[in-house]
């Protein structure tokens, strides 16, 4: 279904996104939300886009499944909750630190050996639950410490330094350098940091979708397949209760699926078809209307997604309109938004 081919980089340029959802209020399109959106079938192929697919971009923590799935690749142990864990932005709760702990802890390692930015709990309710308690800003408790802790345990492994895990030219970092060109069948664009302070590898959003797919698609026992059995058994380690995309892998039987920052998505099937989602000003209010919109064009039951229509829009404390995608791109409502 896909070819083992690397293709070149995505070209560097100002992404042509175009309209993705409209800002409805009563009855009235208020404002745009501008994005791009691609939907692959279960044979590797473009079903539908809208903007920009091949331009180069940031995955941000979409990208962390395919991290995970190299980490495995070089020898991780890791599977269930904590390989989940693995590939998590994880609200912060008790359950993420500890796992996160049990993997330090799996490595001889301690918090001291993280080097990912301190910071509060990603959730809004821990946060506000750590602020009432006076607990201040940790590695621990900043999202990506799973991903950090699995990476210093993968690093004692294979006897690479700890010192510099984070550098671009690091081993661990060339090792996952090599399965993101891999899986998303394309040359890296740039590199630069991300949040955590890990290197972030540009590709395209066709390129993060095929990756997906890859994952997916993989045989039983493959470094891919155990990744995501993992998040999908256990999506709350690879996010958060109450988290949008826990409910929605756990909405869809088999979805595998990942946010990222910037308004960010990835949501890929057991038989390859597979959905990417990109919105140009970074809105989540957005992001969720939109990933639903694309996986109901991949064909998915529109009655699994219609938790997912967005949020309302008030007025006077009542719902007055909605977050709707394109009608394009919603070729059977999903949103009860006119």
């Amino acid at each position: 279904m896909f070819s083992s081919f690397v293709a070149d980089a995505p070209r560097i340029r100002e992404p042509l996104h175009a309209p993705v959802a409209h800002l409805i209020r009563d009855g009235i399109v208020e404002g745009i939300h501008y994005g791009s959106v691609v939907v692959l079938g279960a044979d590797g192929q473009v079903r539908f886009q809208l903007g920009d697919i091949e331009a180069a971009f940031y995955p941000r923590s979409a990208l962390k499944p395919v991290q995970a799935v190299a980490m495995v690749r070089a020898g991780l142990p890791l599977d269930g909750e904590l390989l989940s864990l693995t590939a998590a932005s994880h609200s912060g709760e008790e359950r993420h630190l500890a796992g996160a702990r049990r993997i330090l802890g799996l490595a001889g390692l301690t918090e001291d050996h993280l080097r990912n930015v301190p910071d509060m709990p990603y959730g809004p309710a821990v946060r506000d639950a750590w602020v009432r308690e006076g607990r201040g800003a940790s590695r621990l408790a900043q999202n990506c410490s799973g991903k950090h802790a699995a990476m210093l345990y993968t690093c004692v492994l294979n006897d690479w330094p700890l010192e510099g895990y984070l550098d671009p030219s690091h081993p661990l970092q060339q090792a996952i350098a090599e399965i993101v060109e891999d899986l998303t069948g394309q040359r890296i664009a740039r590199v630069t940091v991300d949040g955590c302070g890990a290197p972030l590898f540009s590709v395209s959003l066709h390129g993060l979708a095929r990756a997906a797919a890859r994952i997916t698609t993989a045989a039983d026992g493959t470094p891919e397949a155990r990744v995501a059995d993992a998040m999908r058994s256990h999506p709350e380690m690879a996010s958060g209760a109450g988290r949008d995309v826990a409910a929605l892998m756990a909405a869809v039987p088999g979805l595998l699926a990942k946010d990222g920052f910037e308004g960010v998505e990835v949501a890929a099937l057991p038989d390859g078809r597979a959905v990417a989602v990109k919105i140009a000003d970074g809105a989540n209010r957005a992001r969720v209307p939109v990933a639903a919109a694309a996986l109901a064009w991949a064909g998915v039951d529109p009655g699994l997604l219609a938790a997912f229509q967005g949020e309302a829009l008030l007025g006077g404390g009542r719902a007055v309109g909605c977050v709707r995608p394109v009608r394009s791109l919603e070729p059977v409502a999903v949103s009860a938004c006119a």
